[in-house]
């Protein structure tokens, strides 16, 4: 890329930042904004990016207003009212969205992309942990911090396949020409910004028709769309117990979760998940089934599998002891809390799991009210925070009591982060989870230390 300078509006995003992270081991020079200090801006402005936090022109570095040699990254989440953007646009810089970026990087490698409503980060990780832990290798972009790197970039000097998300939101993922597509589920979602669910679908329809000529398809069984794709790509399906690719002889016991994995082009047994709930076993299915058509062989995928260590904030067990447990979760969506809940449950069926949810965008709380009610339900004990606005302005009569009135829990209350902490020191916990895609991460640190030196500071 001919540019010196990238500068990323929004750069703190999971997404940004590894784009940002790809362009500094490049020696380019990066910088950018973002509205809030995170752990991982931080380790952005340790690794070399010019990051700050006030959205003004002043604060953009000399080094950046070359508008022959500065290019602009922005995220759609970004306001249309954000000046610096606006003043890079009135004055003629070159301004691309980030998945027009991604897409660029992509285009001259073997892509695997992975897209879905849920499971794009988990199984992209795992896909690029079986690729990366192989004599293949890849490059990847996440959509999450990998725990066995520490990162969401992996790059490689000797693979010319790369693993990225395909994010459906604002129809990004139709930047992306895939060797091999995933598509993990297509539940409607955004619908503020399709409109409807035929719209969401058919955008996925399209995402299947950039697979390069001669690639793939990897579908979950069920999924409800009608793939556009060239005749010579070939079209697999999966799911857990059935399709092309699925597991069988599933195992559970003493902390392990052990199955055989079927394929048409040769079974593996005996894969033991790292991350072992019932959910990683359809997750680790279809990202078994993409590392075997890149050309991963069955003991690289056992190994691979074994060591694979999760994602932060997927399913991410912060303590597990006999006396609490503690897990943080990403879900947002109805059917990603369902999925967890219930992992969760045939995890701990003896125990009480309460759980904190903080709904995200005042869109998707109007949307789905009464899907996530049901998921919620399905717990003895649920605390409702506010609303996470994100990108959204308030609408009128949506706030989190919409879903609180539809749950039929035992036990449910509204609380706001404040008083979080206080409310917890007064309950008994035994499994506690937070849910959400908004920044109650920020209060899965204090939460902890609460935890632990409340029942394991004298063990």
């Amino acid at each position: 890329m001919e540019y010196e300078n990238i500068y990323f509006i929004g750069i703190g995003g999971i997404g940004m930042s590894n784009l940002a992270r790809y362009f500094l081991s490049k020696d380019k020079r990066v910088g950018g904004y973002d509205r809030t200090e995170t752990l991982l801006t931080k380790t952005l402005n340790k690794e070399g990016a010019l990051v700050h936090y006030e959205d003004s022109t002043a604060l953009i570095p000399e080094n950046f207003k070359d508008n022959k040699n500065t290019l602009v990254v922005y995220t759609p989440a970004v306001p249309v009212t954000h000046s610096e953007l606006n003043w890079f646009r009135d004055n003629d810089f070159k301004i691309i969205k980030r998945a027009q970026l991604l897409g660029e990087i992509t285009k001259s490698s073997d892509a695997i992309c992975i897209g879905g409503t849920h499971g794009k980060t988990t199984v992209s990780s795992m896909t690029a942990h079986l690729l990366r832990q192989s004599h293949v290798d890849c490059n990847a972009f996440l959509g999450g911090i990998l725990k066995n790197y520490d990162t969401n970039l992996l790059l490689s000097e000797k693979s010319n396949f790369t693993v990225a998300e395909a994010d459906e939101y604002d129809r990004s993922f139709h930047w992306l020409t895939p060797l091999i597509a995933i598509i993990t589920s297509a539940d409607p979602d955004h619908l503020d910004i399709y409109g409807s669910e035929q719209s969401y679908r058919e955008s996925f329809e399209k995402f299947t028709s950039l697979i390069r000529p001669g690639g793939h398809l990897i579908l979950k069984k069920g999924t409800p769309i009608t793939p556009k794709v060239n005749e010579s790509v070939k079209i697999w399906s999966y799911s857990e117990s059935e399709g092309d690719f699925h597991a069988e002889n599933i195992r559970t016991g003493n902390g392990e979760t052990v199955f055989d994995f079927v394929s048409p082009n040769g079974s593996i047994k005996d894969i033991s998940l790292g991350v072992p709930v019932r959910i990683n076993v359809e997750n680790g299915v279809v990202a078994i089934a993409a590392a075997q058509l890149s050309g991963v062989t069955a003991d690289e995928i056992r190994s691979a599998m074994r060591s694979f260590e999760g994602v932060k904030r997927r399913f991410d067990f912060r303590i597990k002891t006999q006396q609490v447990t503690f897990i943080d979760d990403y879900a947002h969506h109805p059917k990603e809390l369902r999925a967890a809940i219930s992992s969760i449950k045939s995890l701990y069926p003896n125990k009480k799991v309460t759980a904190v949810f903080q709904p995200h965008l005042y869109s998707r709380t109007r949307d789905f009210a009464d899907e996530f009610a049901e998921s919620l339900s399905l717990l003895e004990d649920v605390i409702l925070l506010d609303i996470y606005p994100a990108r959204e302005l308030p609408i009128e009569g949506i706030t989190s009591q919409l879903i609180l009135d539809k749950i039929k829990s035992v036990e449910k209350q509204l609380c706001s982060k404040t008083a979080l902490l206080d409310l917890l020191n007064k309950k008994p916990i035994e499994v506690f989870v937070t849910f959400g895609a908004g920044d109650i991460d920020r209060l899965v640190p204090e939460i902890e230390k609460l935890l632990r030196d409340r029942y394991l500071s004298k063990v």
